[in-house]
C-alpha cells in the first residue's frame, strides 16, 4: 500500500515544532537545546493533540549521526582506562537486577499493572525490545510504550537540569559537539559516512539491539582509535540529529488520549524515581570502591536511552565513552536476560489449567 501523503506532512510539521522548541530553548540558555526544546515541544503539541509522525528510517538516520559521534570520544588514550571500568560495569549488571525487580514491585503494587505489563514496563532499557516481547508475553503494549517513552523523556529532562542545581555543572556554557561543517575535511566526512553507514547495515545483519547508534559507534570508536581520523560529525549535523531524536520522543504520544499520558506519566514518573534512586545508590557505592566519580557513574547507570544519556554526558562535559560504554552493557544484559528470566519465573498451568 503506497504511503498516505499526510504522514510526510506530519514528519514536516514535527521536525518544524522541534526545531523552532530547541531554537527557543538555545536561546533560553538550557543545557542541551536542541534535543530538550524539541522533546519538549512536540511532547507538549501531542498532548494538545496536534496531528504529530516520525518516521523511523530518518530517526535511523540521524541517531547513526551521533552513534559516530559517540565513537569519535573512543581516543587511544581510553585503553589505558579499560581495566577502571570493570568494577563499574560488574555493578551494573547487579544495579538491573535490583533496579528492575523494584520496579516490577512499584508497577504491580502501587500503579496496579497487571503482572507482564509490570515487568516489562520495570526494565531499566531495551524499549523498542521490551514492547515488543512484553506484547507476545501477553502485556499490555500502549502501556509497557508510554511507560517506557515517558521514562527517557523524564530522565533526559531531569539530570542536566539536577547536574546544574545539585552539582555545578553548566552545559549551557559549553561550546556544542564538533566542528562546523566547513571547518571538517572532505576526506574525514568520507570516512564518517562511512561508518555510518557500514556499521548500522552491519549491525542490523547482524541483529544487534540499538543497531543505528551500536554499529556506528563501534566503527567510529574503531577508526578513532587506530587513529585514521580525529574528526567527529559537523555541528550543525549534530544539532539536527538532536532535534530528530527529541522530537521523536514527543511522537511517542501522539494519538493518545490526553488523560491516558497524564497518567502514564504519572506512573512513570514514581518508577522512574525508583529506577533513578537505585541508579545514584549503586554510583555512591562504586565510587566508594572505585574513586570514580559520581557524575559520570550516575549517567552510565540512569535509565535513559543510549544516544540520549550519551549526549548528556557530552553537554555536562563527562566521559561520553565511559557512559556509552556502560549503556551498551545495559541494553545487551537487558534485552538477553528480561525475557529469560520472565520465561523462568512467569507461572505454569498445571494439568487443571490453574497457574502453579
Amino acid at each position: 500500500m503506497p504511503e498516505s501523503p499526510e504522514i510526510p506532512l506530519r514528519v514536516l510539521l514535527t521536525l518544524a515544532i522541534g526545531a523552532l522548541g530547541g531554537a527557543l530553548a538555545k536561546w533560553a540558555g538550557l543545557p542541551l537545546p536542541w534535543m530538550l526544546g524539541a522533546m519538549i515541544a512536540t511532547t507538549t503539541a501531542a498532548i494538545v493533540e496536534v496531528p504529530l509522525g516520525m518516521s523511523m528510517p530518518l530517526r535511523a538516520l540521524f541517531v547513526a549521526v551521533l552513534g559516530v559521534m559517540l565513537g569519535s570520544a573512543f581516543t587511544p588514550a581510553i585503553l589505558a582506562r579499560l581495566n577502571d571500568w570493570a568494577l563499574s560495569l560488574l555493578a551494573l549488571t547487579a544495579y538491573t537486577a535490583v533496579a528492575g525487580a523494584l520496579g516490577v514491585l512499584f508497577f504491580r503494587r502501587v500503579a496496579n499493572y497487571d503482572g507482564v505489563t509490570s515487568y516489562f514496563a520495570a526494565m531499566p532499557g531495551g524499549l523498542t525490545e521490551m514492547i515488543l516481547v512484553g506484547e507476545a508475553m501477553g502485556g499490555d503494549p500502549r502501556a509497557i510504550s508510554l511507560t517506557h517513552g515517558s521514562r527517557i523523556m523524564l530522565v533526559v529532562m531531569a539530570l542536566p537540569f539536577a547536574f546544574q542545581l545539585f552539582l555545578g555543572y553548566d552545559a549551557g556554557a559549553r561550546p556544542s559537539a564538533g566542528r562546523p561543517l566547513l571547518s571538517v575535511a572532505p576526506l574525514d566526512l568520507m570516512i564518517l559516512a562511512a561508518c555510518g553507514a557500514a556499521g548500522f547495515f552491519a549491525a542490523r545483519a547482524l541483529r544487534v539491539p540499538a543497531a543505528p547508534v551500536i554499529g556506528p559507534m563501534v566503527l567510529s570508536a574503531a577508526v578513532h582509535l587506530g587513529g585514521v581520523t580525529e574528526a567527529g560529525p559537523p555541528t550543525e549535523l549534530v544539532a539536527a540529529a538532536q532535534v530528530v531524536v527529541g522530537s521523536a520522543i514527543g511522537c511517542r504520544f501522539a494519538g493518545t488520549a490526553p488523560a491516558t499520558v497524564l497518567r502514564a506519566v504519572l506512573w512513570a514518573a514514581g518508577g522512574t524515581a525508583v529506577l533513578l534512586g537505585t541508579a545514584v545508590a549503586f554510583a555512591w557505592g562504586v565510587h566508594h570502591a572505585t574513586g570514580l566519580e559520581v557524575a559520570v557513574l550516575t549517567l552510565a547507570y540512569s535509565p535513559g536511552g543510549l544516544a540520549e544519556m550519551s549526549l548528556v554526558a557530552l553537554a555536562l562535559g563527562l566521559d561520553p565513552a565511559f557512559v556509552a560504554t556502560h549503556h551498551i552493557v545495559r541494553i545487551f544484559v537487558i534485552v538477553v536476560a528480561a525475557p529469560l528470566v520472565f520465561r523462568l519465573l512467569r507461572p505454569r498451568p498445571d494439568s487443571h489449567g490453574r497457574s502453579t
